[in-house]
């Protein structure tokens, strides 16, 4: 998983999800999981 400040859709099935003041990409692909600061 990659955390980065911004966080960007990578990909046609990235999804972003927001959880408690936290917002995550999760994807069929495992490398472009991502988790912003």
């Amino acid at each position: 998983m990659k955390i980065k400040s911004s966080i960007k859709k990578i990909c046609n099935k990235c999804i972003i999800i927001k959880r408690k003041r936290k917002v995550f990409v999760f994807c069929y692909y495992k490398k472009h999981k991502q988790k912003q600061l």
